[in-house]
Parts: structure tokens; C-alpha cells; sequence
């Protein structure tokens, strides 16, 4: 089986030889007095991840998982003499095992004396389940069994080895596994990156949405998948070659698209970079409240702690600067509360201090969130692992003044849905995500400072439009993400990026999302295959390769040793315009690659309405070029470089 099966690679994995059990013990539920289990259900991810590479499957192919599993259970499980408890949906049984059929990943049992028992119903007797048992010859599937405890410590393995094929064929294995290609490590493949999916969900790593598009996407797939069978195995026993079978030919075609389609869309989900690359479409329909009732606009305060000093600057500054008649005021103890209490065209003035909230500011009206002094004064933090912080979907929302702090998320800081969203002097902690701008939507970021992001500082949907003026983007996964806009269904996204400072990200400063054209692919395929999963290409880039002068390097260095000083501020100069040069060439480079692919789209565009007859179009039709102005960023130390397109 390609692995080491050594005794000694096992003295460090259960207790073969150690004395006494290492595993802990659990009391089974329900009201028959069931003896107590091994615990083994809560093996942390790095367990589960080196029992199976190291010991189980190692680089076994799809079609031989059964067999490197029978191998390793020969190896490690005691074919008799040990105690379970049979589990079903409708039944829990003791019974003790008197053999294995390894082959089969099957145990051989027989009921235990005395007679214990529990279903939903108690209508199984005795009698029941030894006529049940006949029928199965005695032989139970392993992963319907949990080992009985035992002190010794003699069980530890075999509890343990079928955990893991309990945990393999409930969360990892899929039916449609073994008819994949085998020419890839099943590993690699497929084990690792579902079971650090199962994990990531365990520890609230995932958004509750793509967690439940997933279970959806996998459910869909299990009933379209075991259609499929039939109808193969229907074509599969017919000799005839009637018109029926025609038909269930063309059914069965469908069935095996729609398959492929779902199991693509599992893939990306499973896959830990793109899933977050990809995203789903989550937004809930917030309503807006529109304008209030009574026709006024409200200006809502949030004191920390309100002083005399304070209420006369505040009157001063923001509430009156010069007249007061019919100005409604309210107060808020924090925020949310605020914000929920805000219709159409109210303002809502926070008063420095550190708000820590738990709950999402969800703003679908255009309403202005303004904090009373430096961002750094007015920090709003975020409590508790929920999925989302700011939703806006506001006709015209501005956020001004603030600083924005998220602790264990699973989503980004803000998400632009709809409408237009106004970012300016604000402070951006981030933890998964950044800002995400929707297709639709519209963002307008200037004069603040976004770090910390897992995934993109800044991600820019097909549709949308972003402007970001005089900003800090730093210090996360990628700096500004566009995504894929060649979609047939998309529009090129508009982008303005002027002043901005982008730097000491772990990755590239802009990243360009696209699928892998066809011209493309056979240039790949000439290079080897490069696996199932995407891969980033850097764009042509000279790094800090500017042309030499020979005739100003030597002068240099023959000034060297009469006029240092001048020499060195000569070389600082040169430095200082190479790096300017540099600065400008990233520019132009993001700006010239973003409008050639916006180019490319409306090639496509005009192409399809060729196919459909419209031989003329109007302007409007065929304006669908991606609009991009990109002048005067910096982009430093980002690890990748300046600028990436991720192909897929």
C-alpha cells in the first residue's frame, strides 16, 4: 500500500504499547444501560490528516481506496473478542464481534447476552434482530459500530482505525468518487482538501451561507447522481435498440452535466483559496424603510459619555452651526441602536469612545454614519464569530471618521450589495475579507487605511464600480481583487485608482481574476499537465531592472574617489527617479492589462451578437469596455509584486 507498516512507525500513534487505555470514554444516550464507548469523534484535523496520509490511503488512486483501507485494517484491528454497539437510524443493539471481513470492511457479530436493546418504536425483540442478523450472514458494516470501552488499553487501535472509516465514508467519500480519473493522487485530490472544508466549518472558519450552499450543492448532487445510475443501469441491461432506450440515452446525457456542473461547484468550495475567490451570492433582500412617517430627518447621537462640554461642541460643530429650528434629535447607548432606528436620510453622530457591538449594521436606506473626531477616537468593534459586520444597500450611504475593528469573522468588514457606499477617513482592521463591492454596486473609499485581511483587502465584482482615492491597502493576503468579469451574463466593473499606497501585502498588490482562454490552454498543455486547481501567472514585469547607463556608472565610480558626497547624492537621485520610473510603469501596466481584458470582453460581446443576426449595434450596446484610470499608486514589498492575473 506504499506505506511504512513497520512496529515501530506505530509507537508514537495509539496505544500498542503503552499500558492502559489513552483514549477517553463516553456515555451512550438514550434509557437502556448501554455499557460506556471509546470517545473518539473529537480527533483534531492534524490526527485525521496524518492517519489517513501516512497510514491509510497514502497515494492510493480513487478505484483502490477500499483496498488500501482493507490493508490497513489487517494490519491494525483485532479480528475478535472486543464488544460494540450497533447503530441505525431506527435501532442501537449490543453485540460482540467473533470476526472480520476485511475485504468487505465488514465485522462478524453476534448478539450479546444479556439482550440489550433500544429503538424508536421497541418493536424489536430477540427474535427481531437474530432473524435480522441471519439475514445479513452475521455481517455488519464497521462504521455502524462503536467499540465498547475498555481500560486495557488492548482496543485503543481498533476503536481508533474505525473511527477513521466511520469519519471517511460520512464526510469524505462521495459515490461518484471511484468513477473519477485516477491519475491523480486521490489524496491530494479530494481527502485533503474536504477534510480541512470539514474543519474550517467546525471552527466557524466558512460563512453560514456557503456552508449551507454547500450541504444544498451536495444533496443536489447525491439525487442527480443516483438518477443518473439508474438510468445508465436501465441502458446498461436493455439488448434492444428501441426508441425508449434512445430517449434514455438523451436523460441520461443531461443527468451526467448537470452532475459534472454540481460536482465543479462542490470543488471550488472544497477548495480553500476559491472559495473565498468565488464567493456565493448570500445577499439577503434587506428592506428599506424609506422616509419617515412623518417627514422629518432625524439626527441620532451616540454618546460614550456625555458631558456639558461635549453637548456645547457637538451643538456647535455638528448638531446646529447655524440654526436649530425643528431639528429632532435622539440618543443612542450604542451604534446598532442607532443605526436601526435611522429612515431615510438621517444621520447618526458617534461621539469618541470604544463601542464593542454584537450584531451586523445592516443599512438600506441612504443614511450618513459619522464619527466626532479622529478615526482612532471612534472604534467600533465587533463582538462574536457572526458572518457579516457592514451591509449596505442604501441608495447613498457614507461612512466617515471611524474605526472599524473584527475579531474571529468568517466574512468581510463591509459588503457593498446595492446602491452607493461612501468610505472616507476611516480606519479598516480586517479579518477575513475586506470590502467587498457586489455587482451593482458602487464604492467611493478615500483617505483611509485597510489591513489585516486573510483573503483581498479590497474585492471588485463584474458590475460594479470602485474608486479609491489617497488609501493604505497593507499587510493582507491580496491587496485589490477583480474578479472574473468575461462571463457572458457580466459587465466589465469601472475602476479608479488614484494616490493610493498599496503595499506589504503576502501576495500581489492587484490581482486579475479570468478563466484560462482557449489559446491558452494549449500553450499549457505544451508545458504538462498543472493539476485540476487554478494557477497564478505573473504578468511580464521587470523587477528593479532599469537600463544601465555605463557612462554615468563609471563616471560615478571615478568620482568616487574625489567627491563622495556628491557622487552619493548623485546615486540617491538616480535611485529615487529608477523608483518613480518603476512606479509609473506599474500603473500603466494594471491599467493597459485590466483594458486589454475589458477589450477582449467586448470582442466576445460583439461576436455573439454577430452569431445572433445584429450585424449593427448601438453604443450603449456595445459600450461594454471596462472604464480604468490608474495614476499615481505606490506599490511596495508586496511579496508577489505589483500585479498577478489568476487563471481558473
Amino acid at each position: 500500500a506504499g506505506s511504512d507498516w513497520s512496529a515501530d512507525s506505530w509507537s508514537d500513534y495509539g496505544s500498542r504499547d503503552k499500558p492502559g487505555t489513552t483514549l477517553g470514554r463516553t456515555v451512550p444516550e438514550g434509557n437502556v444501560l448501554f455499557p460506556d464507548i471509546f470517545h473518539t469523534d473529537h480527533l483534531l484535523f492534524y490526527e485525521r490528516f496524518r492517519a489517513y496520509q501516512d497510514y491509510i490511503l497514502a497515494d492510493c488512486k480513487a478505484s483502490e481506496v477500499k483496498q488500501f483501507i482493507a490493508e490497513y485494517l489487517g494490519k491494525v484491528l483485532e479480528p475478535s473478542g472486543w464488544q460494540a454497539i450497533w447503530r441505525t437510524d431506527v435501532f442501537e443493539v449490543l453485540v460482540g464481534v467473533v470476526g472480520v471481513n476485511f475485504s468487505a470492511l465488514k465485522a462478524v457479530v453476534q448478539l450479546s447476552e444479556p439482550f440489550l436493546c433500544e429503538s424508536q418504536d421497541g418493536s424489536f425483540t430477540l427474535e427481531c434482530m437474530q432473524e435480522l442478523l441471519e439475514l445479513k450472514e452475521h455481517q455488519i458494516l464497521l462504521q455502524e459500530l462503536w467499540v465498547v470501552y475498555d481500560e486495557s488499553g488492548e482496543f485503543d487501535q481498533t476503536a481508533l482505525a474505525i473511527e477513521h472509516v466511520r469519519f471517511f465514508y460520512r464526510c469524505i467519500w462521495r459515490t461518484w468518487d471511484e468513477e473519477e480519473e485516477d491519475e491523480f493522487d486521490y489524496f491530494v485530490r479530494c481527502v485533503e482538501p474536504r477534510l480541512r472544508l470539514h474543519y474550517d466549518v467546525l471552527e466557524h472558519r466558512v460563512p453560514s451561507g456557503l456552508v449551507d450552499d454547500y450541504q444544498n450543492l451536495l444533496s443536489q448532487c447525491e439525487e442527480l447522481y443516483e438518477k443518473f445510475l439508474n438510468v445508465r443501469n436501465t441502458i446498461s441491461s436493455s439488448d434492444s435498440d428501441s426508441e425508449a432506450e434512445n430517449v434514455s440515452m438523451v436523460e441520461g446525457l443531461k443527468l451526467y452535466d448537470k452532475v459534472e456542473h454540481l460536482k465543479q461547484k462542490l470543488k471550488l468550495i472544497e477548495n480553500p483559496l476559491l472559495r473565498y475567490v468565488f464567493g456565493y451570492q448570500k445577499y439577503g433582500s434587506l428592506q428599506a424603510k424609506g422616509v419617515r412617517p412623518t417627514g422629518a430627518k432625524v439626527t441620532h447621537v451616540v454618546p460614550w459619555t456625555m458631558t456639558a462640554s461635549l453637548l456645547h461642541l457637538l451643538a456647535r460643530d455638528k448638531l446646529c452651526p447655524e440654526s436649530c429650528e425643528g431639528l429632532e434629535i435622539q440618543f443612542h447607548r450604542d451604534p446598532l441602536a442607532a443605526v436601526n432606528a435611522c429612515y431615510e436620510g438621517d444621520r447618526v453622530i458617534i461621539c469618541p469612545g470604544h463601542y464593542v457591538v454584537d450584531g451586523v449594521f445592516c443599512i438600506a436606506d441612504s443614511v450618513e454614519l459619522e464619527g466626532y473626531g479622529l478615526p482612532d477616537d471612534v472604534v467600533i468593534e465587533k463582538q462574536g464569530k457572526g458572518d457579516n459586520f457592514f451591509d449596505c444597500t442604501g441608495a447613498n450611504v457614507k461612512i466617515s471618521n471611524l474605526k472599524l475593528v473584527q475579531h474571529d469573522a468568517v466574512e468581510g468588514i463591509l459588503n457593498v450589495h446595492h446602491g452607493k457606499t461612501t468610505l472616507e477617513n476611516c480606519v479598516l482592521q480586517c479579518e477575513t475579507t475586506g470590502i467587498t463591492v457586489r455587482t451593482s454596486a458602487e464604492l467611493l473609499m478615500k483617505n483611509s487605511d485597510l489591513y489585516g485581511a486573510k483573503g483581498a483587502g479590497v474585492e471588485i465584482y463584474p458590475g460594479s464600480a470602485c474608486t479609491l482615492l489617497h488609501n493604505g491597502i497593507h499587510h493582507c493576503k491580496e491587496g485589490i481583487l477583480v474578479k472574473n468579469f468575461l462571463d457572458e451574463d457580466y459587465e466589465a466593473p469601472k475602476i479608479t485608482m488614484v494616490n493610493n499606497m498599496i503595499h506589504n501585502n503576502e501576495g500581489y498588490g492587484v490581482v486579475l481574476v479570468r478563466p484560462v482562454m482557449a489559446s491558452e490552454m494549449k500553450d499549457a498543455s505544451a508545458q504538462g499537465a498543472k493539476g485540476i486547481f487554478p494557477f497564478l501567472e505573473e504578468t511580464p514585469k521587470t523587477r528593479n531592472t532599469q537600463p544601465t547607463q555605463a557612462g554615468d556608472e563609471t563616471a560615478c565610480a571615478e568620482g568616487s574617489r574625489q567627491e563622495q558626497p556628491g557622487c552619493v547624492t548623485d546615486e540617491l537621485e538616480l535611485n529615487k527617479r529608477a523608483e518613480t520610473s518603476e512606479q509609473t510603469e506599474n500603473n500603466s501596466e494594471i491599467a493597459n492589462i485590466l483594458g486589454a481584458t475589458s477589450a477582449k470582453k467586448s470582442q466576445m460581446h460583439k461576436k455573439r451578437l454577430s452569431e445572433l443576426g445584429f450585424t449593427e449595434a448601438d453604443d450603449n450596446l456595445m459600450s461594454q469596455e471596462m472604464f480604468v484610470s490608474v495614476e499615481g499608486n505606490q506599490f511596495k514589498w508586496n511579496g508577489k509584486g505589483s500585479f498577478g492575473i489568476f487563471l481558473f
